[in-house]
């Protein structure tokens, strides 16, 4: 660990806090879905919209707040998206349209969690070497615990107080809890400092590894998010109830949060790359399963699959921008790779709704994320051979 220092433990716990804080607000929607259909009369298309734009301002955000975590501090950049994030979810609690939802819980949500994503696993990775991977995978791990409490305290609220009043219990949980996260957090003393070991991000953006991965990551994630939205009404039409639908998002954020525990030891020992190719791989296998299934236990299983394959490769991306880019740009280059994210999120979610609205049938999308899913497997094949880590030698 960099300076001899604990204090990086501290460092992932509060990064851990910040996208669990963020990511139980975003991933919520699950929950909110047949409130949106049934009070604005929209079609799945349209609420499904408010989600993706939301993500696509989350990933698209964080280029930028990478660099302004590299230049002014992780923890004023955190404390502004904890405070989007709660104003976003408290002004949401009043709309009286999707239209307000777009320019409310989209653009706040999207920018409170870019604010505090990318800054805050930005700062875990210098904190740490021969560790780097199991520490960034329990800091990532806050996502996974995120989409399994989001939903679910977001369906206990809405049985108590309605969805407008769950989201005024969601606004005071990100801001007393996210606020105390983005406090503790800082980067390493040498950050500190100014030294500026590693490639700048300008030239990160010439090499092939970069946007390699960024293609990766946008084929990813045009299926990515699908069953974030959807697998809820998706399980409604099978026949389940409401509740059994938000559980199964529920089991994705379970199996998330293994993925981000487990995968640290195996890929720093087999490699991070094709570990990471793998887990695009395991997601396409498990869209084919979600394609065909039809008992509960089955897509539960999918679920907790799906759940881990998406988890592990979150916490794997972050460790191979080090690998490959050394410390001095790593939030910067993190957050403009994420952008590819953006534009998979952005029409994924969005489609498959349009979709549905269109055929009465899920099955098409399912389908597509499926073959996405393994192209974006194909795309970090190249990385595996040749001189593929010396681009930094630190």
């Amino acid at each position: 660990m960099s300076g001899n220092s604990r204090y990086g433990w501290v460092v992932v716990a509060a990064a851990f806090t910040l996208m669990f804080v963020g990511f139980s607000a975003a991933y919520s929607f699950a929950a909110f879905f047949a409130g949106f259909e049934a009070e604005f009369g929209a079609s799945r298309g349209e609420v499904a919209l408010v989600f993706s734009v939301a993500a696509f301002i989350w990933f698209l955000s964080g280029a930028p707040a990478g660099v302004l975590a590299d230049r002014y501090g992780v923890r004023r950049v955190a404390l502004a998206g904890v405070a989007c994030l709660a104003a976003a979810l408290w002004v949401a609690s009043l709309a009286q349209s999707l239209g307000v939802l777009y320019a409310t819980y989209s653009i706040g949500i999207g920018l409170g969690v870019g604010l505090t994503y990318v800054p805050s696993i930005g700062a875990v990775q210098p904190w740490f070497s021969a560790n780097r991977a199991f520490a960034s995978g329990l800091a990532v791990a806050g996502i996974g615990a995120g989409n399994i409490a989001g939903p679910l305290l977001a369906v206990w609220w809405i049985e108590q107080f309605g969805w407008r009043g769950a989201y005024v219990g969601l606004a005071l949980f990100v801001l007393v809890l996210g606020g105390a996260a983005a406090v503790a957090i800082r980067e390493t003393e040498h950050r500190a400092v100014g030294m500026r070991e590693g490639i700048a991000l300008r030239a990160a953006l010439r090499t092939t590894p970069f946007w390699l991965l960024f293609a990766s990551l946008m084929l990813s994630c045009i299926g990515l998010f699908v069953p974030m939205v959807h697998l809820g009404p998706f399980a409604v039409d099978a026949g389940f109830t409401q509740a059994q639908g938000v559980t199964l998002v529920s089991l994705i954020g379970l199996g998330s949060l293994l993925g981000r525990f487990t995968i640290g030891g195996p890929a720093d020992r087999l490699g991070r790359i094709p570990a990471l190719s793998a887990m695009y791989a395991g997601l396409g296998a498990m869209y084919i399963l979600w394609w065909a299934a039809s008992a509960y236990w089955v897509l539960a299983l999918f679920a907790i699959v799906f759940g881990i394959c998406y988890g592990a490769y979150v916490a794997l991306l972050p460790t191979i921008v080090m690998d490959l880019y050394g410390p001095r740009s790593v939030s910067g280059i993190i957050g403009c790779l994420y952008t590819g994210c953006g534009v998979g999120t952005l029409i994924g979610p969005w489609l498959a709704g349009a979709a549905y609205d269109a055929w009465g049938s899920y099955h098409l999308p399912i389908a597509a994320g499926a073959l996405f899913s393994f192209a974006a497997a194909a795309c970090v094949w190249p990385l595996m051979h040749g001189k593929r880590q010396t681009l930094y030698s630190g």
